[in-house]
């Protein structure tokens, strides 16, 4: 039955303009303009689950806000407000079920989804273990996303990359869809690919043609 009522969330994702999360770009400004010119959902910056647990959070009276500030250096690094809390997608960088799960409940009052990064390819969240590198960490995949799916009542979503055959892409994808998350979004590039290469958008339609769920391409 949990199954059901989260797949059932799915329509949020389905048939909409999304604008993806874009490192120091989805700032509250930014994602209030593209909800001003029509845009269905908006992603945050990736915020990795350490700075978020060791953060502090304050109402902004002045300007009408949430923020959530770091506590080692006073930066606010999420600020939101309720006029997108309809449209804001959460997204984190995690290698681990229960900081997950502990960085969803503090963010699912504000957003109206929470999505995980399994797609970045960049040294810092290889060597944490976050992003691309969890791609081929099948349970570790299944353990983050069903935690997140049993405990909060947002949907949940992943991004992830392609892998180096079709066939083992559909099997991740699968599994994924298997979790119960709402949607699943696909950069059509591999780990090893930068954007000077060919997007695969090939693979997208095949993994849309396989998977039940939405499948946002990137």
């Amino acid at each position: 039955m949990e199954k059901v009522q989260k797949c059932n969330m799915s329509g949020q994702y389905r048939g909409k303009v999304i604008v993806a999360p874009m490192v120091r770009v989805c700032t509250l400004p930014f994602r209030l303009l593209t909800i001003d010119y029509g845009t269905d959902l908006v992603y945050t910056e990736e915020t990795i689950d350490y700075k978020m647990l060791r953060s502090i959070k304050r109402q902004n009276d002045v300007l009408g806000t949430v923020d959530f500030i770091d506590k080692s250096d006073g930066t606010v690094f999420f600020r939101t407000c309720e006029r997108e809390r309809s449209k804001v997608i959460f997204q984190i960088g995690t290698n681990d079920a229960q900081r997950a799960l502990k960085v969803g409940k503090m963010v699912e009052p504000f957003v109206a989804g929470l999505d995980v990064n399994m797609g970045c390819p960049k040294e810092f969240s290889l060597k944490g273990g976050m992003g691309a590198a969890l791609l081929t960490q099948p349970d570790k995949i299944k353990s983050i996303l069903t935690t997140l799916v049993q405990g909060l009542t947002i949907p949940v979503t992943c991004k992830i990359r392609i892998l180096d055959s079709i066939s083992e892409t559909l099997e991740l994808c699968k599994l994924i869809e298997e979790c119960g998350v709402a949607a699943i979004g696909v950069h059509g590039r591999t780990r090893q690919e930068r954007p000077r290469h060919p997007n695969h958008n090939d693979v997208i339609k095949e993994i849309a043609n396989v998977l039940t769920i939405p499948v946002i391409a990137k």
